[in-house]
């Protein structure tokens, strides 16, 4: 069974567990008759595949042949596969699969699209470094994929090497036939020549499949820890806000409980419209959300930081690009994928193909990734960086954690209103050992943004009252793209059986070039790199560094308000002085309905 046949099969099971490490896959889902391809950059693995999965399939035909690509088989879940070779190889052939899941997005890449170019070069000359990088960062499986890269540009050396000497000897050909040979010497010459034209495709071929596999390995490897990340599970205390130690509030009641007291929060009603993981703001809670958000604003547009609203809706491709990715490590789901008439079949027409045209659309996570996104492809010049943007945007997280006292109320929640600051600078100037400037001294462009930023946090936090810890988050809480990671958490009154009372309520990181490189955003009049100029300093088009802190993550900062503003007395939640010009009538306490 050919694959004229393969193209016709629809997966019916979802996507539920990994994949091959060198496939590119969307959602098998077969339910709802989404076509996926397959995509292996591994031949060897493509023939097994294709093999299994044609020799299981059942003989029947989709009607919706023509949505497909001819020149390409569609991908088939694990669970699907494991299925279809079980029956089409003899039950007393023992058979082990292995699937390892990439931490990359599988959301197909359009024409559009960035081009990424993962930093090869540096990868290859330094593979131990990146092999312990991963293995610090929990990235474990992808940790000789530098060592690889480094196996593959050896070959693709060779065949360029090859190749050129079959080119040299095409172009000695055809300068013989053009000096007129006898007939029978001719005649060998165009047999040779034409051996030669075989051989230089084939060359060619070998040579896409072997950049586009250093390249696949060279996006699955996760940023490189800066220095001040210290390495392992715990972090570093670097100081407190608003104290040393907690405040003795004198109680332990939730934000929840105040909440329904004072008629502020309705979980009930969320449960009922969308399910766990949701709520509703309500009276002064609602004002005291808006209030946050000015507040928080206000901060940073006194600094010069420019107002910008995002939108909620992203390409796939782009949050790949952002290092946020479908699914974690583990498996759970991350990210809210949108269902629309145009990135699937119609059903009224099954000859509409606008869907195959049209890339993924998912939910972004955090107004960092509709942010990066807006100067992908971009040059930006020098001497308008740092380029700074901070605004409020709607946050939607598909993975809420488990219920209990830890994810109790707002404090996990699947969508929600943040305040996020982002930024790009330019690149530190290369050094000789490649890895930046060699005066320890000075601060890069991204650390000083970077200490920008955590020091609004701070003020933010200082004077909405709340007492909070700040840390230096070790490396295996850094997500794929964070290079650094400072996280402030608060002292909620609820939570003293967990994390001796401390919830994180910002994050602050750095990420090198990591998202630059997959966008595509490049500086313009960088300096330092060799071969720019007169003593190798010049002007020369770098890739941008980003920065990305959260000004004010709304839920969790309202729940800490509520439990370390509660006067127990009085039953009242006291509102912070800085809050009170954006409520009306400039309120200074919450105080139960109806008194």
């Amino acid at each position: 069974m050919g694959d004229a046949t393969i193209q016709q099969f629809v997966c019916r099971r979802r996507y539920a567990s990994g994949n091959d490490h060198n496939e590119d896959r969307v959602s098998c889902i077969g339910s709802s008759r989404v076509f996926v391809k397959y995509a292996s950059r591994n031949p060897v693995t493509a023939r097994k595949a294709r093999a299994a999965e044609g020799a299981a399939l059942p003989p029947r035909l989709c009607s919706r042949e023509s949505h497909h690509n001819p020149m390409k088989s569609p991908f088939v879940c694990a669970t699907c596969r494991a299925s279809l070779a079980a029956r089409a190889i003899p039950r007393h052939v023992s058979i082990k699969s292995s699937f390892n899941r990439s931490l990359r997005s599988n959301h197909t890449r359009p024409t559009f699209a960035p081009k990424p170019t993962p930093n090869l070069k540096h990868i290859r000359q330094n593979p131990g470094l990146y092999e312990q990088n991963c293995i610090d960062r929990h990235y474990a499986p992808y940790s000789r994929n530098g060592w690889r890269i480094l196996e593959l540009h050896e070959q693709l050396v060779n065949r360029r090497k090859e190749a050129l000497e079959a080119r040299q000897r095409n172009n000695a050909i055809a300068r013989q036939l053009k000096g007129g040979k006898e007939s029978e010497e001719r005649a060998g010459l165009l047999e040779e020549a034409k051996k030669l034209k075989g051989r230089l495709a084939e060359y060619e071929a070998e040579e896409r499949r072997v950049e586009e596999e250093m390249e696949s390995l060279g996006l699955d490897l996760p940023n490189l820890s800066s220095m001040s990340t210290p390495v392992g599970s715990q972090p570093d205390l670097l100081g407190h806000i608003n104290g040393t130690s907690p405040p003795s509030p004198g109680h332990e009641r939730s934000h929840v409980d105040i909440g329904r007291e004072l008629d502020l929060l309705d979980f009930e009603a969320s449960a009922t419209t969308s399910g766990w993981g949701w709520y509703f703001l309500k009276n002064e809670a609602a004002l005291l959300e808006q209030a946050l958000i000015q507040y928080a604003l206000s901060v940073a547009m006194k600094r010069g930081w420019t107002v910008m609203t995002p939108p909620s809706l992203v390409y796939g491709h782009i949050a790949g690009a952002c290092g946020f990715q479908p699914r974690d490590q583990s498996g759970e789901q991350q990210i809210y994928n949108i269902a629309s008439h145009h990135s699937s079949p119609s059903t009224d027409n099954p000859d509409d193909k606008t869907h195959q045209a049209t890339p993924s659309l998912v939910l972004a996570g955090t107004a960092e990734i509709p942010f990066a996104g807006s100067q992908a492809n971009k040059t930006l010049p020098t001497d308008k960086l740092a380029l700074k943007v901070i605004g409020p945007s709607r946050c939607y997280r598909a993975e809420a954690g488990a219920r209990g006292v830890d994810t109790k109320g707002l404090y996990r929640v699947h969508e929600f209103t943040k305040v996020e600051m982002f930024a790009w600078t330019a690149a530190p100037p290369t050094s000789e050992t490649g890895f930046g400037a060699d005066d320890d001294a000075s601060l890069s462009p991204s650390e000083e943004v970077f200490e920008e930023m955590v020091g609004i946090q701070k003020e933010i936090l200082t004077d909405l009252g709340l007492h909070a810890r700040i840390l230096e988050m070790p490396s295996h809480d850094l997500g794929a793209s964070a290079t650094r990671k400072i996280d402030i958490e608060a002292f909620f009154p609820s939570r003293t059986g967990i994390d001796q009372g401390y919830g994180e309520v910002t994050s602050a990181s750095m990420c090198g070039d990591y998202q630059a490189r997959r966008l595509n955003t490049r500086v313009k009049g960088a300096v330092g790199a060799k071969g720019g100029g007169e003593d190798g300093k010049g002007v020369v088009s770098g890739f941008a560094e980003t920065v990305n802190g959260t000004a004010m993550a709304v839920p969790r900062v309202l729940a800490a308000l509520l439990e370390n503003g509660w006067d127990s007395e009085k039953g009242v939640v006291v509102v912070p002085r800085v809050l009170r010009k954006w409520m009306p009538g400039e309120i200074e306490s919450i105080r139960p309905k109806g008194t």
